[in-house]
């Protein structure tokens, strides 16, 4: 710069340029150059004191939660491992029903299990009405046919109590439930009926109204189809006895074995080598194809793709057989069934993969 007294030498070019400003933008430029040198020297120092100070709170919060949820892992695992089965646990009903209670101090080593699914209801009570058809609570194609129908099922009473009389190891089930709204009176109940009025198990008494109780024979009145003829004679075998049967057997129609072999059996994991059908079909070999076909349509056939019978088809069909409202008490006086007994997958050909009691049996 020149003093006010100096005097300018040079060209008028050299004098333009001296008093010429700097630009704005050359003059920014600089600012933000110099801002950003101060920025770098102090105050990042800072902020990267900063960040570390963050980062080192975050990693320290993310090893706090990574620890927690390890430990509630393995304390979750061990809970899981150390307990047992759900449907397994041993459970106690009120003792307002274990003081109504005595057990049959002769059941309690009962090991065979024969059932005989019920059909229809009987609603006679004298001998001599076993075969007439006004006495029996029947579907209309039951009907008819000479009553071929009704003696195939006095048939299967018969057979079912003599294997009993055979065998002082087992216990026969009667099983159906209050199926008709005509009847008041379950299928097992009528069953049990006709056994007592024939005198069948005591043979030397003749059927005379005075014949003794015979204690290893009971009914299960809560069935509504022949999966739960199975399922639930089972249960009420452990009601009675206060054990699970070690063998069974079934007697039954010779047209309905694949249903209990292949499907019911398999459904709920009994042994096959424990499990016995003996099938009796009606006389009349016309009326027993026709039979024949009505159980692949009607029995087979839905079960296989339902093995529970809880989906659409076959749970109408028990809706239709409970006009009365029954329910069973199984999950009480069975729980080592509960998981079997509320199983209903949504893939309705799965089998039941939970632990049950005759599992040791394999």
């Amino acid at each position: 710069m020149y003093g006010p007294n100096e005097q300018l030498t040079g060209s008028p070019a050299d004098v333009y340029r001296c008093f010429m400003l700097p630009s704005p933008i050359s003059s920014n430029r600089r600012a933000k150059s110099r801002h950003l040198r101060s920025f770098s020297s102090s105050d990042l120092k800072r902020a990267l004191s900063l960040l570390r100070a963050r980062s080192r709170f975050t990693h320290l919060s993310i090893l706090i939660l990574t620890g927690c949820f390890c430990v509630s892992f393995l304390y979750n695992l061990a809970f899981i491992f150390s307990s047992p089965p759900s449907s397994l646990v041993a459970y106690t009903p009120p003792q307002s029903i274990l003081s109504t209670i005595a057990r049959n101090s002769t059941l309690e080593n009962l090991s065979h299990l024969v059932i005989v699914p019920g059909h229809a209801i009987w609603t006679g009570t004298q001998p001599d009405e076993v075969l007439n058809e006004d006495r029996w609570t029947l579907e209309e194609y039951q009907r008819g046919g000479g009553g071929f129908r009704i003696a195939a099922f006095v048939e299967h009473i018969r057979r079912g109590v003599e294997i009993t009389l055979k065998d002082d190891t087992s216990l026969l089930i009667f099983s159906g439930g209050q199926t008709r709204l005509q009847s008041t009176t379950t299928e097992a109940e009528s069953y049990m009926r006709l056994a007592t009025s024939l005198g069948l198990f005591y043979p030397e008494s003749k059927g005379t109204h005075h014949e003794p109780y015979f204690p290893r024979a009971t009914t299960e009145t809560h069935a509504l189809d022949s999966y739960q003829n199975f399922l639930f004679s089972v249960a009420r075998f452990h009601e009675m006895t206060g054990r699970y049967p070690l063998r069974v057997t079934v007697v039954g129609y010779e047209m309905k074995r694949r249903r209990f072999e292949e499907l019911h059996r398999a459904a709920i994991r009994f042994p096959s080598h424990n499990f016995e059908y003996i099938g009796i079909e009606p006389a009349g070999e016309q009326e027993t194809e026709s039979a024949r076909m009505g159980e692949v349509n009607n029995g087979y056939a839905p079960y296989n793709i339902d093995l529970y019978g809880c989906h659409d088809f076959l749970l109408a069909k028990r809706r239709g057989r409970n006009p009365f409202l029954r329910f069973h008490s199984y999950h009480a006086s069975a729980p080592e069934l509960r998981g079997l007994l509320e199983w209903c997958p949504d893939d309705a050909r799965m089998v039941y993969d939970g632990p049950l009691p005759w599992d040791i049996y394999e």
